[in-house]
């Protein structure tokens, strides 16, 4: 049996049933983006790692060094945001070719001191190491989170409602634009979109803001793609769930871009990933309470897309035609799979 015949969370399974029971002060190990343990202070420890690899992730000569190293730090602590958490501490890992400009790797670090700077963490170590043809980032963020703040992604409820902050699919219109230039559209749109794939940002404050309402059940944010994500909160809390296509946010360019490109702009809303938005689980009635407080505390919109359903259901789509389409967990991205 091949990796690729399995796909990426498949190796998870199997890696994760290699290891040793949890231990007492683990509160959350694999199955969630972060690490959450227990420390002899009052606070959770929270533990999550990431990495970025030329020709997978990125192509160099399509992003610059600066918004290179801004990336790598963002999806990073964006996993911090959707437990609720504080970002304290990150470790930077390069595996790098030999003639690699200084120049590149210096301006990688302002990029990457800049936005730890926003999330109010601090770069304090790391690794340098050889590799012959390509470049990779390996990047470990550790932070902090009360207990009674925590949220997960295995915590969802029979009848919540799922919502969304911004507007995903921005990310995969970017990716778009990049791989093919020559698409026109307005120029300010343009460079919208290419901003939400190149320098994505973090929703820190609004995950910080959810954990703390009390009122958030589970949390997730969307790298993978929304639904394979909300597929992810499914698994993990036994539950299935529904989505309406018409209630999904549709955000400035994604339609026009997909049509320029010939493509199917809902694909790229459901399943494009890398958005680093937050879909999160709620009662019914704590929604108009929690979207008037993430606007005005923070500018974000939120919109509600569906609810969690009975145990083991399925994630579905359900189209404008009221037809019910059945939906792979795993229908956005798998590195294995190289499903996008």
């Amino acid at each position: 049996m091949l990796v690729k015949e399995i796909g990426e969370f498949g190796l998870i399974d199997r890696i994760a049933r290699l290891l040793p029971s949890l231990a007492p002060d683990v509160v959350t190990g694999i199955g969630d983006d972060v690490a959450v343990l227990r420390t002899s202070g009052p606070a959770y420890l929270l533990a999550t790692c990431d990495i970025q690899v030329e020709g997978i992730h990125f192509i160099r000569n399509a992003i610059t060094p600066y918004q290179l190293g801004k990336k790598a730090i963002a999806i990073n602590i964006s996993d911090i945001a959707a437990m609720g958490g504080q970002a304290c501490w990150i470790l930077v890992s390069l595996a790098i070719p030999g003639d690699t400009e200084v120049a590149f790797i210096e301006e990688l670090y302002t990029g990457m001191r800049e936005q730890a700077g926003l999330a109010g963490a601090a770069i304090v170590g790391g690794n340098v190491s050889r590799m012959e043809s390509c470049m990779a980032i390996d990047v470990t963020v550790l932070g902090q989170i009360a207990p009674e703040h925590l949220v997960v992604r295995s915590t969802a409820r029979v009848g919540d409602s799922i919502l969304v902050t911004g507007f995903p699919g921005q990310s995969r219109a970017g990716l778009e634009l990049i791989r093919r230039p020559e698409i026109k559209i307005d120029e300010e749109v343009r460079r919208t979109l290419l901003a939400r794939h190149l320098t994505p940002q973090p929703r820190l404050r609004d995950g910080q803001l959810l954990a703390r309402s009390g009122l958030v059940h589970a949390m997730i944010d969307v790298s993978d793609g929304l639904l394979a994500d909300l597929g992810h909160i499914c698994e993990a809390s036994g539950t299935g769930a529904q989505v309406g296509a018409d209630q999904l946010p549709r955000g400035e360019g994604v339609d026009e871009t997909a049509g320029c490109a010939g493509a199917d702009a809902l694909s790229w809303i459901t399943s494009g990933g890398e958005d680093y938005e937050l879909l999160f689980t709620a009662a019914p009635e704590s929604v108009p309470e929690l979207r008037e407080m993430l606007l005005r505390e923070t500018g974000t919109s939120c919109s509600e897309i569906g609810k969690i359903t009975g145990a083991g259901g399925a994630v579905r789509l359900v189209l404008a035609d009221g037809k019910d389409a059945p939906v792979s967990s795993g229908s956005g991205w798998d590195h294995f799979a190289g499903k996008d």
